[in-house]
């Protein structure tokens, strides 16, 4: 298994404190009951809400008055082993590094086995309502995610 952005994997997978956990439904399944390929995707975005809650922005980014939004630049996901019906996952959120205006965040989904069965990573912007523009994180912003970082 070869990522781009994972240079050392056990070191990457040691990194990761934060997870929530979801179980496969038949819905996200195919005929032969593998998950389909496009659901990651949506258990990066379940587990980058909650992480995000945790260290505080959501609720500045729902408040309808306020003036910055996150919005998801990129996305990839790397498929490691097949994932079937009812398999409890374990998905885990990290962020990786603190640009201007942007973060990259890094997913590793397990199984209860502990085996990795797909990980990801992308690029959220913070950027203006009103322009579209980056807006750039305040010091105290920064320091939330590599608070996060260093625990």
């Amino acid at each position: 298994m070869k990522m781009a952005y994972i240079k050392d994997l056990e070191e990457w997978a040691s990194e990761f404190d934060f997870f929530i956990q979801v179980t496969v439904r038949f819905s996200e399944t195919d005929m032969y009951g593998h998950m389909n390929n496009t659901v990651p995707f949506t258990y990066f975005e379940q587990a980058r809400i909650e992480y995000l809650k945790r260290i505080g922005f959501m609720s500045d980014w729902l408040d309808p008055d306020g003036e910055n939004i996150p919005v998801v630049a990129d996305l990839q996901c790397d498929f490691v082993q097949q994932v079937f019906f009812d398999e409890t996952l374990f998905i885990y959120v990290k962020t990786t590094t603190v640009g201007t205006s942007s973060i990259d965040v890094h997913y590793m989904a397990k199984n209860e086995k502990g085996h990795i069965v797909f990980t990801g990573r992308g690029a959220l912007v913070q950027i203006s309502k009103e322009t579209g523009k980056g807006i750039p994180w305040t010091s105290e912003e920064k320091s939330l995610f590599v608070k996060e970082k260093v625990k």
